[in-house]
Formats: structure tokens, C-alpha cells, sequence
């Protein structure tokens, strides 16, 4: 499913992390679903304020909403070359409607983990609205404590990172994400990843899409 030396790959499963580390390895972008909303809530484009509705609440943004917001992003061209979907699709419908779109996905990578840890890694994060910083309460603390150690401002927790919220995402994963699984398996191009910490996450994962590409 290659084509010239486009690559296009999808991450699934909490996977924001690798997706930054890979993007920067392979010198393609990683495009997050979730940070293109918020920039299209910011700006107050018609899209944006539509998906900004559903944000507020933990929900989860409408499939016509994602698709018009990503079209245009894949069009830039620092994706020429490739880029890395992280968050989309997220159900089989989605993965249809990329497909419609033209866009072929040489490899799909799922990181598999326990629903119990991504509860403790999401709903443990605080950011600061000020600057941008992102803390963890037990992994990586702010030496501020409830403030942010850069520029003292109150940290917070999003609305998406409530444990209620993860729960409620957690549950419509298992509902309608988890099946892509058999969806991209049957093309062949599904790479389960059962990495141990970020560093062994990665090499697991390089291996993966240095195996696709030979």
C-alpha cells in the first residue's frame, strides 16, 4: 500500500506519545484529531464552535465535523511526504470514509493498554492554560505543586481528562474503536504493540514500520 515515498500511518490506543516521538524519528507530522479541534474551537470557525459544543462535555465530536477539519489538514504541504494519524479513525465508519478520501494507511499501530492504566495516566494529568504545560500528579509533578513551576499559574484538569470522562471514552473504545482491529488486520496491515515503558514502546514500533516499508 505504499506509495512513492508517502507513508501514511494510524495509532491507535492512547498513543500520543509514540505518535510525537515517531513523527519526529520519520520527519513527517503527527496529525492529532484532538489538537486540530481545539485550534478550530480557538479560531472560531464554524466546524470548531460545532466541535467545541461536544468538547466541553468529554463527548466525542461528530465524523462529518472530524472529516472536514482533516481534510484540509492532510491538503498542507508538510504532508507530502507522509504523516501520522493519532486519534483517527476511531470507528469503522471513519476508516471508510479515509479510504473514500483517498487516503490508503500503510500500517496501523495499536499500543495495547490495560484500560486500569490509561485511567491513572489520564485522569492524572493537569495542564496549565496559561503556558501550556502538561503535568502528571504522580509521573511527572509539577515542583509548584497545584501550580504551574513556570509560570505560577493554577493548574487544572481538563474536562476530558476527568475520570468520569475516561471512563465514558473508555467504554465507547471497546464499543466501536476495538473492532478496527479486525477491520485493518484483514488488510493486512495492523501491528499490535505490547511495549513496557516509552523507550521499549518505541523500538517495538520502529521494528513495526521498518518491517512495512522493505
Amino acid at each position: 500500500m505504499l506509495r512513492g515515498n508517502r507513508y501514511e500511518y494510524h495509532f491507535f490506543g492512547r498513543a500520543g506519545t509514540q505518535a510525537a516521538i515517531v513523527s519526529e524519528k520519520l520527519g513527517i507530522p503527527t496529525i492529532s484529531t484532538g489538537n486540530l479541534l481545539r485550534a478550530a474551537a480557538k479560531a472560531g470557525t464554524k466546524a470548531g464552535l460545532e466541535a467545541k459544543s461536544y468538547m466541553d462535555t468529554g463527548a466525542l465530536v461528530p465524523d462529518g465535523t472530524v472529516v472536514a477539519v482533516l481534510k484540509e489538514r492532510i491538503a498542507e504541504p508538510d504532508c507530502a511526504n507522509g504523516f501520522i494519524l493519532d486519534g483517527f479513525p476511531r470507528n469503522i465508519a471513519q476508516a471508510q470514509v479515509l479510504e473514500e478520501m483517498g487516503v490508503n494507511i500503510d500500517l496501523v499501530l495499536s499500543i495495547e493498554v490495560p484500560d486500569e492504566e490509561i485511567m491513572e495516566r489520564m485522569s492524572g494529568r493537569r495542564v496549565c492554560l496559561k503556558c501550556g504545560a502538561t503535568f502528571h500528579v504522580k509521573n511527572a509533578p509539577s515542583a509548584a505543586g497545584d501550580k504551574c513551576d513556570k509560570c505560577g499559574e493554577p493548574l487544572t484538569i481538563r474536562a476530558d481528562d476527568k475520570p468520569e470522562t475516561v471512563a465514558d471514552r473508555l467504554k465507547v473504545y471497546h464499543e466501536q474503536t476495538e473492532s478496527l482491529k479486525d477491520f485493518y488486520g484483514d488488510k493486512g496491515v495492523l501491528a499490535l504493540i505490547h511495549g513496557s515503558g516509552i523507550e521499549g514502546t518505541t523500538k517495538l514500533i520502529m521494528a513495526a514500520i521498518e518491517g512495512s516499508v522493505q
